[in-house]
């Protein structure tokens, strides 16, 4: 877009909805700087940041002034402001409505049980705080009913969550279900479908994908040495 600067996003890459972020600038070629906040810092907590995003949370956008939080709105927005392809998030209002009734289901779903089975078995531990037996059960269940969902509904007729292309649905969710790894765990390994699928998402992005992983493949790496 003529006359525009670069975006910045402030991102950690150990952040799900920061890497699926990364992902779609970089794969779309939106021109783009990277400001990294380290949370385990408590980089976030900064006056210069909390002024930023008085919530203290990351992805952040900066268009040219425009300040935008929350990953939804923040992908949602580049993608109708840039020149993406439509398959992204469709102009047609049936076709944008799956996406949105998708990212509208993920929050309390994908995000939210993919993100406790990460916690209780990599983050508490590296804490010094032991994981609770029960409720990692728990979380492992909960997920367990996420993904035969995403089989049998999201998956039912179509290569991709909500169409035949991949779109910000897809993304958001190929994060959050990449994050178990982290401790070795691939949550998918039983499940044909679901793993087809994952292929198809990387295949779709191609080199962004493991580039924004790599802190990913890097704690595995780190956690499965001490077993």
């Amino acid at each position: 877009m003529a006359g525009r600067q670069a975006v910045k996003v402030y991102l950690d890459l150990l952040s799900q909805p920061c890497r699926a972020l990364l992902i779609f600038l970089k794969h779309n070629k939106i021109p783009h700087t990277v400001e990294l906040i380290a949370l385990r810092k408590g980089q976030q907590k900064t006056p210069e940041f909390t002024k930023l995003n008085p919530m203290q949370k990351v992805p952040v956008l900066d268009d040219n002034g425009f300040v935008l939080t929350e990953s939804d709105a923040i992908l949602k927005y580049l993608a109708t402001t840039y020149n993406v392809p439509d398959h992204w998030y469709p102009k047609l209002p049936e076709k944008r409505a799956r996406v949105d009734e998708y990212t509208a289901w993920h929050h309390v779903n994908t995000r939210m049980h993919a993100s406790t089975v990460f916690l209780q078995e990599v983050i508490f531990p590296m804490m010094g705080q032991p994981t609770n037996p029960a409720k990692f059960e728990k979380a492992l269940a909960d997920l367990n009913g996420t993904l035969d969902m995403l089989e049998n509904m999201f998956l039912k007729r179509q290569p991709f969550l909500c169409a035949d292309e991949i779109s910000l649905a897809d993304l958001l969710a190929v994060c959050e279900l990449m994050q178990p790894l982290c401790s070795g765990r691939d949550i998918l390994k039983d499940r044909p479908k679901l793993l087809s699928w994952r292929n198809r998402v990387q295949s779709a992005l191609s080199d962004s994908f493991d580039e924004a992983h790599s802190v990913v493949y890097q704690i595995r790496e780190k956690f499965t040495a001490k077993l």
